[in-house]
């Protein structure tokens, strides 16, 4: 059988850019209120995942990012990351690796305008992503209004993203994906300690979808979910500390069930310390096309009749995943904050909800480390 090179997918490099380009300072409060500081930061990030006996991807990111106020009323923020990434991933299950390595560098820069009003705020921006095979263009609105008593606001937020796919295989040509996503939510003060909110979000999304590095992975040419999301934060006065507790549900029209349950915990200590401890447990079913190990036919698994949409990506399998991560935050001097995050994660067939996970699919882990420091001026 011949194997296609296999190659990190875009998805990898958009969490990447999320988790650089978060904002320092975290134990602060978002406010419907222009920013009275600028804020720089720079973070660097490093990325590893393996499975038993095989080398995986590997991600070096640098980003730097940046928010201005204007006039009392607008701010500018504007983020730049550029990551290197190495190694490969399975051609299908766990079982069968490329054996090509896989070297490619991805730069990404995104830019947002807040205008601020005494009940709300309306904020425009886009972003452009670049990486040698993947183009990706995005544009959002998002604007949210409180009550009088500002115990209360609602969210309205639409966005758009252009994504072209030239695979260095050339097994296609000038492929394009298009997704239109919206989101409603709610967000409301209960008590001096206690805020909760409700997220409705829409996606929908059509074009190609299929991994083109990987072996027979035919997918359909539109995608649409839907996610609600809960959270609650609760202040406690004896500690100082806040907790946050969050529950997110998506449904897509591949089949996939999601259910992911989240906890953190701020802890301010004297001497300007701040530590972050945080669990995340996270279960889907499989895609309706997903096609499971089959060990009478480890070498060959092409089902027969062949349908007409099928893929071996143990990402569309069904599985549990646990993340368990610090972050230690120490304010260094005035306006000046240096951040240390550490996450590890450990994904497992058996440890899916409601079960029916792949047992050909072999453990799957990752640890990702992130320094940074920002200033406040």
């Amino acid at each position: 059988m011949t194997t296609i090179p296999s190659k990190k997918k875009p998805f990898l490099g958009a969490a990447l850019f999320a988790a650089t380009l978060s904002l320092p300072f975290s134990h602060a409060a978002f406010a419907e209120a222009a920013p009275e500081k600028s804020i720089i930061a720079f973070k660097y990030l490093n990325y590893q995942d393996w499975q038993p006996e095989q080398d995986r991807v590997g991600v070096n990111a640098y980003s730097v990012m940046a928010t201005v106020p204007i006039a009392g009323k607008w701010s500018i923020s504007t983020g730049y990351v550029y990551d290197s990434v190495s190694g490969a991933s399975p051609s299908y299950h766990s079982t069968i690796l490329s054996g090509a390595s896989t070297h490619d560098r991805r730069q990404a820069v995104d830019l947002g305008i807040t205008r601020y009003f005494s009940k709300g705020s309306l904020t425009v921006g886009g972003s452009y992503s670049e990486e040698s095979d993947y183009v990706s263009r995005s544009f959002s609105v998002q604007g949210s209004i409180m009550t009088d008593d500002k115990n209360t606001t609602v969210t309205l937020g639409g966005s758009y993203t252009s994504d072209t796919i030239n695979p260095n295989n050339e097994i296609v040509e000038n492929e394009s994906k298009k997704t239109w996503a919206g989101l409603v939510g709610l967000t409301r003060v209960v008590s001096k300690n206690d805020l909760v909110q409700f997220n409705l979000g829409y996606s929908s999304g059509e074009g190609y979808y299929d991994d083109p590095y990987k072996w027979e992975d035919f997918r359909p040419r539109t995608r649409n979910n839907t996610t609600v999301m809960a959270r609650w934060n609760h202040h406690f006065d004896v500690s100082d500390g806040t907790s946050h507790l969050s529950y997110r549900y998506y449904h897509d029209s591949w089949g996939i069930a999601a259910h992911t349950f989240a906890l953190e915990y701020v802890q301010p200590v004297k001497g300007g310390w701040t530590f972050i401890p945080s669990f995340r447990y996270y279960t889907q079913t499989a895609a309706d096309f997903y096609i499971p190990f089959d060990p009478a036919m480890p070498d060959y698994p092409i089902p027969d009749p062949m349908p007409e949409f099928m893929s071996f990506d143990q990402r569309l399998s069904a599985f549990g995943a646990i993340t368990l991560g610090i972050k230690v935050e120490k304010e260094i001097a005035r306006d000046w904050l240096l951040d240390i995050k550490f996450d590890y994660y450990m994904q497992r067939a058996e440890w899916c909800m409601t079960g029916g996970g792949d047992p050909g699919v072999e453990p799957f882990n990752f640890r990702s480390i992130q320094v940074g420091i920002s200033k406040k001026f």
